[in-house]
């Protein structure tokens, strides 16, 4: 089934002054669907899911954060939080005039559907939280951004030439992922430097206090065998949270690769949050 695709922009004003932010929107109607990227991801990256959900009938739209794919990239590290992109959620729910809205995403953009639910619940119709960043990922999330921050700051040249080695490229004639992939590398040193650290010195996710408090439906995807995302991480935000389901995926590609199942279980759950207007817990996937 074909589904319209359109490209739009709005802007939000912050300490660093007026930013743009552009979205794309899947579909059409009023069960809205915002899908999140993960850290220093396009909004690209869900495209496949955007379309399989819009295919269902969803009206579904996907953001470039702050600091990532098409938005402005702002070089002030005092810009970047996880509650600064959960405002920007919002601010983009009010720009296209959504009372609520279906919160997913990935990684990064897990942890700011988290945030979205605890700062304006009432926007929040469910959670679709693939591969959340909690307690158990402190170590491995360390190792992974702590040299990339510390190369974009006193090493700009590495970050900034795989820029100028990977924009080139024309994404048309690579594979979808691995396009994902020159999309990811396509990053300025000061923005990087400023996204990291930001996200380094504010709170990675609401508190497990929070997170129990959070009663929106919830679809929680874990991924066995992922260092930076543990499953115990999505099993034990499963278990917090009262009107969640834990999905464990069968492999770290399984949503990359073999969508179906998945694609089905995220589908299912959004339009059943759609279809009733009290809260309750979905069947398992």
């Amino acid at each position: 089934m074909l589904v319209s695709e359109r490209i739009g922009q709005f802007f939000v004003e912050g300490d660093s002054g007026r930013d743009r932010l552009e979205y794309t929107e899947y579909g059409s109607g009023d069960a809205w669907v915002v899908l999140l990227h993960g850290q220093l991801m396009p909004r690209r990256m869900q495209q496949p899911l955007a379309r399989a959900l819009a295919a269902e009938g969803l009206h579904v739209v996907t953001l470039d954060l702050l600091g990532h794919g098409r938005s402005d990239r702002p070089a002030d590290p005092l810009v970047y939080s996880m509650t600064a992109f959960g405002e920007q959620v919002l601010a983009l729910l009010d720009h296209l005039g959504a009372s609520q809205a279906v919160i997913g995403g990935t990684s990064l953009g897990a942890n700011v559907s988290l945030e979205v639910a605890v700062i304006a619940p009432e926007r929040v119709r469910g959670l679709i939280i693939e591969m959340p960043v909690l307690d158990n990922a402190l170590e491995a999330g360390i190792l992974a951004f702590a040299p990339l921050m510390f190369a974009a700051r006193f090493l700009p040249f590495t970050v900034n030439g795989l820029r100028l080695l990977t924009r080139p490229v024309p994404r048309g004639i690579v594979p979808f992922w691995a396009g994902i992939v020159l999309d990811t590398l396509d990053q300025r040193a000061d923005s990087v430097a400023a996204v990291v650290h930001g996200l380094f010195f504010g709170r990675i996710a609401p508190s497990s206090r929070q997170r129990r408090a959070i009663q929106a439906p919830a679809l929680v995807v874990g991924h066995p065998a992922d260092p930076i995302h543990p499953a115990a991480d999505a099993a034990m935000l499963a278990e917090e949270m009262p009107n969640a389901t834990f999905v464990r995926a069968r492999s770290i590609l399984e949503w990359r690769l073999r969508p179906e199942r998945l694609n089905s279980a995220a589908a299912g759950f959004a339009l059943g949050c759609w279809r009733t207007s009290g809260r309750r817990r979905h069947p398992g996937a």
